[in-house]
């Protein structure tokens, strides 16, 4: 403790040359700044997670379930149903999803549509993404509702006067005969009843919905589904049920979270942040080479201090120790300073909003950077400063040798 005293008085003195009291200023600045500037970054890239994870909620279910080998679900409704009884899910719904080719007066496209039942609104509420509405269901039987995603309808041109399309897909059981070319494909008349739009250009590029009968009848199935979709009760962490239902359905079914049901967009994500927290640690580690500049200027400094110390009977041991203290008390101090900065930017961010992304307002799902603290990002900053501060009291233990 007395190295430690003697260390702390000694960074808090007035120095003999004013230089060194402008160069440890700028050493913890500088430590401090980088410190600040990993908090920042990192609480944006939480921000920007939140964001992708809202975005996905809009049309993605809290849990999915799928068939392990295979496509479909030999008999989802027996599933779903099933599933249903299981402690914490509120609602499942089959449904069957696959590609086709849509096509309207105006052109073509390739499309994944989506057959839906009439519950599945009490799973995912896709209302949230309708962008505009435009028409009411069709009048007759044949022209089945469709809900069209913003960059089909657009590429389609699919608009109240001309709402109408039809959807084919390759037949999937049964002879094709050459001779008829068009008897390769069933159709099914659309009439486009609203527009879709989520943000996400894998969703508004080519997704539509229609009514499950209707998917079932284009595929030649009866009960089949490509998945059962699932909405935990409230209060129930969809985690943990996820988990309930594994050991419920066992390993015939893969059982997905909506992180999991996007784990390459979300590792993305991680990648990048972590990425990025590597690069500042270099910044942060050229900091400290002025901290290490600094300690050899104060070694020099307290030369005759060091001369009085031995005379009182300090070992070179205990000499060394104050220099150590020194280095990692200006990491440290620089650290925590850079920490408690970083921290109030963010939070007045993530509370005060007050920083905003350019462009078009009305063309951007958020207006301003979305930021997030996390409190292990800040306990593994830190880390990061302790470390630092270790490696510098052992480079000081260099100059101090000959004391």
């Amino acid at each position: 403790m007395l190295s430690l005293r003697i260390a702390f008085r000694y960074l808090v003195s007035k120095k003999s040359h004013g230089a060194v009291n402008v160069i440890s200023a700028i050493s913890v600045a500088g430590v401090a700044v980088a410190t600040a500037a990993i908090v920042v970054v990192l609480s944006v890239f939480n921000g920007f997670t939140d964001l992708a994870r809202q975005q996905f909620s809009v049309i993605d279910p809290d849990i999915m379930v799928t068939a392990t080998k295979g496509k479909v679900i030999a008999d989802g409704e027996s599933l779903a149903a099933a599933l249903t009884d299981i402690p914490g899910v509120e609602t499942a719904a089959p449904t069957l999803s696959e590609r086709g080719l849509l096509v309207s007066r105006e052109g073509q496209a390739a499309v994944v549509f989506k057959g839906i039942p009439d519950n599945y609104s009490r799973v995912v509420d896709i209302g949230d993404a309708v962008q505009a509405v435009i028409t009411p269901h069709a009048a007759d039987t044949m022209h089945r509702p469709a809900q069209i995603a913003v960059g089909v309808a657009m590429h389609l041109a699919l608009r109240p006067v001309t709402p109408f399309a039809e959807l084919y897909v390759p037949r999937r059981v049964g002879r094709i005969n050459p001779a008829n070319p068009a008897g390769a494909f069933f159709s099914q008349p659309l009439v486009a009843e609203s527009v879709l739009a989520v943000n996400q250009t894998d969703f508004d590029a080519d997704h539509i919905y229609i009514p499950l009968d209707a998917a079932r009848t284009l595929l030649q199935y009866t009960r089949e589904a490509t998945a059962i979709e699932l909405h935990a009760a409230p209060g129930t962490s969809p985690q943990a049920l996820a988990d309930d239902i594994r050991r419920a359905v066992g390993p015939e079914y893969t059982v997905a979270t909506q992180a999991q049901q996007h784990v390459e967009a979300f590792r993305m994500i991680s990648v990048e942040k972590w990425v990025t927290f590597a690069m500042l640690i270099f910044i942060l580690v050229i900091a400290a080479f002025n901290i290490i500049s600094t300690m050899s200027l104060l070694v020099i400094e307290k030369r005759d201090n060091m001369a009085t110390l031995r005379f009182l009977g300090a070992s070179r041991r205990r000499i060394r120790a104050i220099f150590m203290w020194m280095g990692a008390a200006i990491t440290i101090a620089g650290g925590v300073a850079g920490c408690l900065l970083g921290l109030i930017l963010s939070l007045a961010q993530q509370y005060g909003r007050f920083i905003k992304l350019s462009g078009d307002p009305t063309k951007l799902s958020v207006t301003y950077y979305p930021v997030r603290v996390e409190a292990g990002d800040i306990v593994a900053v830190m880390a990061i400063v302790l470390a630092m501060a270790a490696v510098t009291s052992l480079i000081t233990r260099i100059f101090t040798r000959k004391t």
